[in-house]
């Protein structure tokens, strides 16, 4: 009888999951503290080839090589632009904390990572006809983040890293002359594909190049895919795999896109609810963070407070949702740090991104003037 018993308490013991505990006091504050918690994810992956999820066509047998070999600066985490944005995460903190205790391990990744040999190969994989919409455009629109955070650092080392992925920058410019104006209809998932995400960091790259005729392409093609948009569907928000808003999105390119008359007399006919001041939206919630498709909805929630952050820094008749930003930003923050790849290799940088932009609305537009001392 004790012997079925204890066999009993075993199954028992091995069949439940031990639930990982959320951490419950992170701050919503982009302090040093912080830094070092988001900065240890990326320094964990970046040089961590698999798994991998490369995405990738195949003209022949011959293409079939190790993500390394294919990508040697962005071959970790997991996949292609995670390890891009994960770069960038690691350059916007050395570049805010450069006396963050990881700062030797981070100069020391990125000197391995973004040299020029590497570039070359990443430039060389873009290159064939198969690989012609690799990471369009998500991919594309966080290496032009990358470069932006590289150009605008005053560093030895950095001018160094800059220098050597401008090619690649280049040719994403390029690329993106190239796909816009043959883009008939807008992408509006809440994924990868979004096109709104997709031209917003991208615009930003623009105006600090003083790129005018880039900048000039995406304004266009931002008022042709959504200045005659009415009345957002919101409550079809998000899809179980979400990790971007299609409205919040398009609110987050059309600030920058359009004067702000014009920009709040179009979100009286687009998301006119964003003008009441008692205006709520419940948050994602994740029901299994080890699945990598139902962790996406962390993401959204980062994604939301970055796009209601960035627009209640832009006009201050939306500063009534900045507690709605906050709350997506709690739910979420402590969790990002819980031991499952699915989510650690990517979700830093979402969160990086929504406590820079409550701290000081860094990517609005006059900031990025500012920048370049306009």
């Amino acid at each position: 009888m004790v012997k079925y018993l204890i066999i009993a308490l075993l199954f028992v013991g091995c069949s439940t999951p031990v639930k990982k505990e959320k951490v419950t006091d992170v701050k919503l504050t982009l302090n040093l503290k912080q830094a070092e918690r988001l900065v240890s994810l990326p320094l964990k992956c970046l040089q961590q080839e698999y798994p991998n999820n490369l995405s990738q066509t195949l003209g022949d047998n011959s293409d079939l090589k190790s993500p390394q070999t294919l990508h040697p600066a962005f071959y970790g985490c997991f996949d292609w632009h995670s390890s891009v944005h994960g770069h960038w995460l690691m350059v916007t903190l050395l570049k805010k904390f450069p006396n963050i205790k990881q700062a030797e391990q981070i100069r020391k990744t990125l000197n391995q990572q973004l040299t020029k040999a590497n570039i070359q190969k990443e430039i060389d994989y873009f290159t064939p006809k198969l690989n012609k919409s690799f990471e369009r455009t998500y991919g594309w629109v966080w290496l032009l983040k990358l470069q932006f955070e590289l150009s605008t650092f005053n560093d030895d080392e950095a001018k160094i890293w800059a220098k050597n992925l401008q090619p690649l920058s280049d040719i994403i410019v390029e690329k993106y002359m190239d796909f816009l104006p043959k883009l008939n209809y807008p992408i509006r998932t809440g994924t990868h594909s979004n096109t709104a995400f997709g031209l917003t960091f991208a615009y930003d790259y623009a105006l600090l190049t003083a790129n005018q005729k880039f900048q000039n392409l995406i304004m266009k093609r931002a008022k042709d895919f959504y200045l005659n948009d009415k009345n957002t569907p919101i409550a079809y928000e998000p899809s179980g795999y979400d990790f971007l808003s299609p409205s919040l999105e398009t609110v987050d390119l059309m600030r920058r896109v359009l004067s702000k008359v014009d920009f709040y007399n179009w979100m009286k006919q687009f998301f006119p609810q964003l003008l009441d001041k008692n205006f709520d939206l419940e948050v994602g919630k994740v029901s299994d963070r080890s699945d990598g498709h139902l962790v996406h909805l962390d993401g959204v929630n980062f994604s939301r407070a970055w796009c209601l952050y960035g627009l209640a820094h832009h006009d201050v008749r939306f500063a009534h949702l900045i507690p709605l930003a906050d709350k997506h930003l709690a739910h979420s923050l402590p969790s990002i740090i819980d031991g499952d790849y699915m989510g650690e290799h990517w979700l830093a940088s979402f969160a990086l991104q929504a406590l820079i932009e409550k701290e000081s609305g860094a990517y609005n537009i006059s900031n990025i003037l500012l920048v370049k001392g306009k």
